[in-house]
């Protein structure tokens, strides 16, 4: 058994160079630390990263630290006992950075990996997506233009994570030798998720993957550009309908082959990602803005048949417990799961037990970066550990 002595928190830098969290804990077994991302595109129904700010709730758990000393933690259903006593009091970030450091402590007095306390018997790893080339908030760029979309993906369909790891490096390489070519404006640089920087359009960065022949994806982020009922674009600009959106999206699956589309409409929208689905029932359409890891709006999706894959960020809804519900109610109505990181990430590596811990379909975590590979590199060492 684990029994937690007391808790502290302190601010750290994410990969953006702003501030999060990283709370520690003394138990019997030892000490233990994890830490939280940051996103920068947030649904705004996600969970609020603290509860009033990252100060006072460094202060709450310091308030907090001997409330924990008669708790006694053994498997993973028992961080219930941990939000009985602070939910409410902390925010999603402060309480995921917790409840990762006592999975680790637990682990360690079981002499477990992190993903056997959630599925000893998990044996399928995720297909990995990696961001290639990046736009909307993700990109800073002194240029005049970049995509308005976010991500453009690349999702090998490799059975090995070591293989897909190696191919989406490889060909994020090529891509840089084929954006000097195609992008006056390139300058070799990289945005918030280490993806290139182009001042391309989407069709045209879809031109380029077309010729790459891996399966390719793209997370639009529309509610970022969706304003008065209206998708602004900007490179060209252009004001699109719903209606028209609906179209122009569809065009693009028929005319590249899309594989994953992310959020393509507004994060209220739920019908026109269904009328999407119902159009491309072979593709992966995906909610991340719409559900943000919640079990209610996932609910809300899967009965009006909104979408066939699920974003899952821990730190939007903070609690581990649901995220189970989660992944639980995704299994059971046949939607995929994508284990997702953020765009301001740490060198926390437990993402990568989570999503195999509950067999998630897919795993999105960057293509290179620390902060990304990282956690890529868990799931390789966790892959190499099952072969032997």
């Amino acid at each position: 058994m684990v029994i937690i002595k007391s808790i502290s928190a302190k601010e750290i830098f994410d990969s953006r160079k702003e501030k999060t969290i990283i709370v520690s804990i003394k138990t019997n077994v030892g000490t233990f630390s994890a830490s939280s991302p940051n996103g920068k595109s947030k649904g705004k129904h996600e969970a609020k990263s603290y509860k009033k700010s990252l100060e006072q709730d460094i202060k709450t758990i310091k308030k907090f630290s001997d409330y924990f000393s008669k708790e006694i933690i053994e498997s993973f259903d028992d961080l219930r006992r941990i939000e009985d006593i602070i939910n409410g009091f902390i925010g999603a970030n402060t309480l995921f950075a917790l409840e990762s450091a006592i999975l680790k402590a637990v682990a360690k007095k079981q002499k477990k990996k992190i993903w056997e306390l959630i599925n000893p018997s998990a044996k399928r790893f995720p297909r990995l997506v990696g961001n290639c080339i990046g736009g909307g908030k993700h990109s800073k760029t002194t240029a005049e233009k970049k995509p308005d979309f976010q991500e453009f993906l690349l999702i090998p369909n490799s059975k090995s994570v070591k293989e897909s790891f190696e191919i989406n490096k490889k060909t994020k390489n090529n891509v840089q030798n084929i954006l000097k070519k195609n992008d006056k404006n390139f300058k070799n640089k990289k945005n918030d998720e280490d993806a290139w920087i182009t001042s391309l359009n989407e069709k045209e960065i879809f031109e380029i993957l077309k010729t790459l022949k891996i399966p390719t994806g793209t997370d639009i982020a529309s509610s970022t550009f969706y304003k008065r009922k209206k998708y602004n674009y900007e490179n060209p600009m252009i004001k699109r309908s719903i209606e028209e959106q609906l179209g122009y999206i569809s065009n693009l699956i028929k005319n590249f082959d899309l594989f994953y589309i992310e959020d393509p409409f507004d994060e209220e929208d739920f019908e026109s990602f269904s009328r999407l689905l119902k159009k491309f029932p072979k593709k992966l359409i995906v909610g991340d803005d719409l559900t943000v890891t919640n079990y209610k709006r996932l609910k809300k999706a899967i009965e009006m048949k909104s979408i066939n894959g699920i974003i899952v960020k821990p730190n939007q809804i903070g609690s581990l417990l649901e995220v189970k519900e989660v992944c639980d109610l995704a299994k059971k109505e046949n939607i995929k799961i994508i284990f997702s990181h953020r765009s301001g990430e740490t060198e926390e590596n437990i993402l990568a037990d989570l999503a195999f811990g509950f067999q998630a379909d897919f795993f999105k975590s960057g293509i290179t970066g620390k902060e990304r590979e990282i956690k890529m590199k868990r799931l390789i060492e966790i892959e190499k550990s099952l072969d032997k």
